[in-house]
């Protein structure tokens, strides 16, 4: 099977197959699907989860062995509705809900869900909507997903708010579940992987994400997935950008 890559908005999803990850976490939830089969999920404390399917909230630190097959990974983003929604059900399972979405009896069905990045239609899960993100936040949000020609660092982002540094810090993970400084990383691992779609390149792929270089996207890649770029990028068949 080829795997694919397809970034949106606020949202990303990988499908194919993985090596077993390290561990890691990330800066933003992840919805993990068995395409073909269950897969282990290694949690701190020794808890390991032999499952189909499962939520891992941002943070969580986690270790993913797909057993052989092959998997989903949708991320979406922390101020997407669809997280905000989940920050409730995360709070009352710990940050991990094994087996939420629904069984995989038709792939065509789950493609067209997954690809779509249908929500409502994988879970078997009540959300209610979250609460609206703080504008100051969303502010922020842009400048760090869109940075041009000037990349702000924290002292910038919270004096363009007209907050201190400090108050800044704490409002972004108050509103988002994760710090400033993994969301940093986040975002231009996310940006770098986009420029794949471009260039098949990792070095291509490092300067768009304005890394220092590749050896530096390498590392934050690796702290961020668990893998190396090379061993996930390399084999994609296609990186799809949608809106």
């Amino acid at each position: 099977m080829n795997s694919t890559l397809t970034l949106g908005g606020d949202r990303a999803l990988y499908v194919g197959g993985l090596p077993p990850t390290g561990w890691h976490g990330h800066a933003a939830p992840v919805l993990l699907i068995g395409l073909s089969g269950r897969f282990a999920l290694h949690l701190e404390g020794g808890r390991v989860e032999r499952c189909h399917s499962a939520l891992v909230d941002a943070g969580v630190q986690h270790l993913l062995d797909p057993c052989g097959e092959q998997v989903a990974l949708m991320y979406l983003e922390p101020d997407s509705h669809e997280a905000r929604s989940l920050r409730q059900p995360f709070a009352v399972h710990g940050g991990v809900i094994p087996d939420v979405a629904i069984p995989v009896r038709s792939r065509s069905a789950m493609d067209a869900y997954l690809h779509h990045f249908d929500l409502p239609s994988l879970l078997r899960l009540r959300c209610d909507p979250g609460r609206p993100l703080d504008v100051r936040v969303q502010r922020s949000l842009q400048w760090l997903r869109h940075p041009g020609e000037a990349r702000l660092g924290r002292d910038g982002l919270a004096s363009g708010v007209q907050l201190s540094a400090s108050h800044f810090n704490h409002l972004f993970r108050a509103e988002m579940g994760v710090s400033l400084r993994s969301y940093r990383v986040w975002s231009q691992v996310r940006l770098a992987m986009a420029g794949l779609a471009t260039s098949p390149r990792l070095t291509d792929a490092a300067l768009h994400g304005a890394f220092s270089d590749s050896a530096h996207f390498s590392r934050m890649f690796r702290q961020t997935f668990g893998m190396t770029p090379s061993s996930v990028l390399k084999p994609l068949k296609e990186v799809r950008l949608v809106p």
